[in-house]
């Protein structure tokens, strides 16, 4: 496909601290003993979309997630890391890099999604519908766990969050409203042009914006460039184009650019999800027939298209954007959604690593944090169970802290005594 992408990777947010320090930023925090930022370049990889933009807040924070990256994915992956003063915000950041901006259409990636949601879907959608933006929607995530009625249950249940209210047109291909933060709150305006254009609209309050979007360059670096106070994709930049999407006056200031219905993910795992995608009958939408209804001649309606992507209820989507958001992530991949981690439980969820070799008499048990005395600690023989540990690291995983224990991180060989 011929998509530039785009990731951004944060800096030390401050809604993560203490998590967070100037040595591990917000990217490489540990999500099942694996940097939060291997998740998103997973699923990148495995939608064949290989040269990347990391963008980074912070030049130390850059340093770090960059030395990283070349590790973990050398001959692999082609990354170029570009760090970008802290606090600019989500546009702010692209607007930093425009200049590296050269392919017709941009994904952008927040690298601290964790998803099992192909991102080749979500550019199969956009290059069907030849969108101006194109934004994923999956369902809005949980918080918890919390109490249950019963103060001594053990039960435990979530806590529903809106997040943003969603207008979307009966066949659900097209974004015709969104609120988010604080707009969430107030009265639900819409605009007259798209009312008349489209007929009926679909209300949502159980979507997220997953903070994957695919852009058509010129149009993001028109508005980057003329819109110079807009800080954030979500906030700022999404609902702009949303309202503006039947102005005649709004953008495209040249032919649209014709549609590619035949570009497809080569990753097999991803290939029949996109393949579905652009395999569907292309019909008029909404906003060609509101574009072909004008009676004035001299008048050539310029619209352009929002569309949004769907994904399955039964995909896993989250954000790592909060320590309650760090800690139901981590709680997920060793649980509904182990299938993310790449690693293998213990019957007490600690992790396994690939290499270690366990003997046949091994038990690895979750270990209370007031009995250890270093983060590293030598196990030898063990009389009860005549088991000797060769090597064993014990790593004091954050995300365990509030119930009292720590997971084992088993890194070595394991052999019987």
């Amino acid at each position: 496909m011929d998509f530039q992408v785009v990731v951004l990777a944060g800096g030390t947010c401050k809604k993560l601290l203490p998590l967070v320090s100037k040595d591990v930023p917000k990217a490489l925090l540990p999500v099942a003993n694996r940097p939060v930022l291997s998740y998103v370049l997973e699923q990148l990889e495995l939608s064949n979309l290989k040269d990347l933009i990391v963008v980074v807040e912070g030049e130390d924070a850059a340093l770090h997630v960059g030395g990283w990256i070349s590790n973990a994915y050398v001959d692999r992956l082609h990354v170029e890391v570009a760090a970008v003063p802290e606090d600019v915000g989500t546009a702010g950041a692209l607007r930093a890099i425009a200049h590296h901006l050269t392919a017709n259409d941009i994904l952008v990636v927040s690298g601290d999604l964790v998803s099992d949601i192909p991102p080749g879907a979500l550019a199969a959608v956009h290059r069907q519908h030849d969108a101006v933006v194109t934004t994923m929607l999956c369902s809005a995530p949980v918080s918890g766990p919390t109490e249950s009625g019963s103060s001594g249950a053990k039960d435990k249940i979530k806590k529903p969050r809106c997040h943003n209210i969603i207008g979307l047109d009966p066949s659900k291909q097209f974004l015709l409203h969104i609120a988010t933060g604080a707009e969430v709150e107030k009265e639900i305006r819409i605009q007259k042009s798209i009312l008349r254009a489209v007929d009926q609209m679909e209300i949502r309050a159980d979507l997220m914006d997953a903070h994957i979007y695919a852009f058509k360059r010129s149009v993001l670096q028109e508005v980057l460039d003329e819109k110079d106070k807009f800080r954030s994709l979500k906030e700022d930049m999404l609902p702009y184009l949303v309202r503006s999407q039947m102005k005649s006056e709004v953008l495209l200031n040249g032919a649209p650019q014709a549609k590619n219905g035949n570009e497809k993910v080569s990753s097999q795992n991803n290939q029949a999800v996109v393949s579905r995608i652009l395999s569907n009958a292309s019909t008029p939408s909404f906003h060609d027939l509101y574009a072909s209804s004008n009676n004035d001649s001299s008048l050539v309606r310029r619209i352009h298209k929002c569309c949004a992507y769907i994904a399955s209820e039964s995909r896993y989507c989250q954000r790592l954007n909060s320590i309650q958001a760090f800690n139901d992530i981590n709680r997920d991949v060793i649980g509904d959604a182990s299938h993310l981690s790449g690693y293998s439980f213990s019957a007490h969820n600690n992790v396994i690593h690939p290499s270690a070799q366990l003997g046949s008499r091994t038990t690895v048990s979750l270990v209370n944090l007031k009995n250890l005395a270093s983060q590293t600690t030598c196990l030898r023989n063990n009389s009860s169970c005549g088991l000797c540990l060769v090597h064993l690291v014990v790593y004091l995983d954050v995300n365990l802290m509030s119930v009292g224990g720590a997971s084992l991180y088993a890194m070595g060989r394991f052999t019987n005594g």
